[in-house]
């Protein structure tokens, strides 16, 4: 066996995460810790790539705040993710989204996959 999957195997833990994929809408809620205090905050947004394998395995999540664009990376193997739940299923013909940088407004929309399966 390859020692890096082997390391890979050992410090991987059973993720109890919904199934989602590129352009679904999901909210992600996450522990910061600010000095002594800790607190869960959500991040609110559509995915636009899932990246990597085993422990190092993450997704990008990109939101508009404030006519901003905000993008964030995840690991699915961090301890600080708290909870990911997915709001709308996301009709899209690509597996990395990086196409919704440049949109705004309607345009920037995707579309809802009105039947899946999960």
């Amino acid at each position: 066996m390859d020692a890096v999957k082997f390391v890979h195997e050992q410090l991987s833990r059973e993720l109890d995460y919904p199934k989602f994929q590129a352009g679904d809408n999901i909210v992600v809620s996450y522990k910061i810790v600010e000095g002594a205090k800790e607190r869960i905050q959500d991040f609110r947004g559509n995915v636009i790539q899932i990246n990597g394998e085993g422990g190092t395995k993450t997704f990008t999540v990109r939101k508009v705040s404030n006519g901003v664009g905000v993008e964030r990376i995840f690991p699915f193997s961090s301890p600080n993710i708290v909870e990911i739940k997915v709001l709308k299923k996301g009709k899209v013909r690509r597996a990395k989204l990086y196409y919704l940088r440049n949109l705004v407004g309607k345009k920037a929309r995707i579309k809802e996959r009105k039947y899946f399966r999960n």
